[in-house]
């Protein structure tokens, strides 16, 4: 049943892309992009990987939803149709398509304990993870303890992607009139005359926030963590900002405000592994910092997935403030 459920989801992940290239409208394309990200969540669930499956609902098929649509509003509608084709990229993909088609028989079946995948490190993370660190969810304990470092590596270049997209959106061209965000937001202030969305959304925001902190605090238990839990908190603040106005988020949540708190979740994460090596331990080494070990790592954990969080809600917020709120010339 399972296998079947999975072969219907695939297919349907295929209509939703094949949808998405052929697409001419950019907004109709945005929508079909959601889907696909929405689709490959249910794959991941279905593939019992469920903390990937929160992240790609979260992200793709919420947040990155919302950003293409304020890319769009800086844009226009439609796809520039060129009216000549280019054969060689086409050969090219179809090739690399046969190819990656005919890899797939050579992969493993669904489940095989002789996998190579279960017969590497995997194995020795499902049996040291209760004796070392003692938390249910693997999946957190890999990604912010035994692959600490690489969680790092990823806080930090979301930091800085947030503060790349602020410097482009903040370049405003000289001698050109412009109409602000909030004359703009006097025009149209988000959706306020929908009651219907309005009240439904102001319903959902708590509850997003709640089963955002929930997603942040009990990731260590159940699938969830701070990059999921972060791209929650944005998606309530971007709900916020289509119903109320985009202008009101921005002052809800200011700049700069925003920006150091990003910086702080960053800060936050390369400190406590500063604090291990002050201890005597290695950097990012949760041992040290409790005299049991285990507990160590609990804390340890919990503070810097809550620096995953602070970083990636403020980034995301920071890109939407600054889609929405750019001014019109």
């Amino acid at each position: 049943m399972i296998a079947l459920i999975g072969l219907v989801t695939l297919t349907l992940v295929a209509v939703a892309a094949i949808a998405t290239v052929m697409a001419t409208n950019l907004f109709v394309a945005s929508m079909w992009f959601g889907i696909f990200s929405l689709l490959m969540a249910s794959n991941f669930f279905i593939l019992d990987a469920a903390d990937v499956a929160l992240t790609e609902a979260a992200v793709g098929a919420g947040v990155s939803t919302v950003l293409f649509m304020g890319a769009l509003a800086l844009t226009g509608e439609k796809e520039a149709i060129r009216s000549r084709v280019s054969w060689f990229p086409m050969a090219v993909l179809g090739v690399l398509a046969l190819a990656l088609f005919v890899a797939t028989f050579q992969q493993p079946m669904l489940g095989d304990p002789m996998a190579p995948v279960h017969q590497h490190v995997a194995p020795w993370y499902l049996e040291q993870t209760p004796n070392l660190i003692n938390i249910p969810n693997v999946v957190t304990a890999i990604l912010a303890s035994f692959r600490g470092y690489d969680t790092l590596g990823e806080v930090i270049v979301i930091f800085t992607a947030g503060i790349g997209v602020l410097s482009v959106l903040s370049f405003k061209p000289k001698r050109r009139q412009t109409i602000s965000s909030e004359a703009l937001a006097a025009k149209v202030r988000g959706v306020q005359h929908h009651s219907i969305l309005r009240v439904v959304g102001k319903l959902v925001i708590p509850l997003l926030m709640l089963f955002a902190l929930v997603v942040q605090f009990h990731g260590k238990y159940t699938p969830g963590g701070g990059f999921s839990a972060g791209a929650l908190f944005a998606a309530a603040v971007m709900l916020y900002g289509i119903l109320e106005g985009a202008d009101r988020s921005a002052k809800a949540m200011p700049e700069k405000v925003m920006l150091r708190l990003a910086a702080f979740g960053a800060t936050l994460y390369t400190s406590v592994g500063l604090v291990c090596m002050l201890l005597g331990g290695a950097f990012l080494d949760y041992n040290v910092l409790w005299p049991d070990p285990v507990v160590g790592q609990y804390f340890g954990i919990l503070l810097v997935e809550f620096g995953v969080g602070l970083t990636v809600t403020t980034v995301l917020v920071m890109i939407f403030n600054a889609f929405a709120n750019r001014p019109t010339y």
